[in-house]
């Protein structure tokens, strides 16, 4: 699939958005936050992003790494970069627990995770707990997909099906790797809730915000709540 542009009913008031919410100057902060930050975690933790390539590849079949088609700013579609936490045959697996089971389809209904998901490996379940498996999106950050902070990047199935034009102001920011959704509870909560929260980190933005929800982040790795 091509990474490329989708029609968003947003995108023609985006700039707007922007001009009246967030300063020229808010917006250069953020970005060269977004760099100098993503720059050091990188180069401090290679030695760690190895070992767990090396432990991905010794514990199951298949790529280190998986890319995720999801939406970025303005409707432009990227490929988010995260450690393999799956099996090869994920897709079927999900497929046949859905048709079996209306409990189970009711839960993926709700959240689209399953807390007893079949189609995670063993240690693809510690990386997510812990969020690990998404460390490579830091790379996506210095190529300015994304940013540190921001509204986690949603499907692009769930913005057609689920998302009212109403809060396609969540697609004026690039989405973040940590936000506001993340450290408030997660898959603990509804859909509905975390549109909602999503909006709210984006209408409230400040830079003195992204920062205390970093700080907020460092002990949902350590500690993980909401996290499946």
């Amino acid at each position: 699939m091509n990474v490329t542009h989708i029609q968003s009913p947003y995108q023609g008031n985006r700039l707007h958005f922007l001009q009246e919410h967030c300063s020229i100057e808010h917006r250069l902060i953020k970005r060269g936050f977004d760099v100098g930050f993503s720059s050091l975690v990188l180069l401090i933790g290679a030695p760690f992003l190895l070992l767990l390539c090396l432990l991905v590849k010794c514990t199951s079949p298949g790529p280190i790494f998986y890319g995720s088609i999801r939406v970025g700013r303005g409707g432009k579609l990227i490929k988010c970069w995260k450690i393999r936490s799956m099996f090869q045959d994920a897709d079927k697996r999900i497929k046949q627990l859905l048709a079996a089971d209306p409990v189970i389809r009711e839960e993926w209904t709700q959240y689209r995770k399953l807390k007893k998901d079949p189609r995670i490996t063993p240690l693809g379940k510690f990386l997510r707990k812990t969020s690990l498996d998404e460390f490579p999106q830091f790379w996506n950050v210095l190529k300015g997909d994304m940013s540190v902070v921001g509204p986690r990047p949603f499907l692009l199935e769930e913005l057609r099906q689920r998302i009212p034009e109403s809060n396609m102001v969540i697609f004026c920011m690039r989405p973040g790797l940590t936000g506001l959704w993340q450290t408030s509870g997660r898959s603990l909560l509804s859909f509905e809730e975390r549109i909602s929260l999503e909006k709210q980190y984006v209408e409230t933005y400040s830079f003195l915000h992204d920062l205390l929800l970093i700080a907020k982040t460092i002990p949902m790795v350590l500690f993980p709540r909401g996290a499946f």
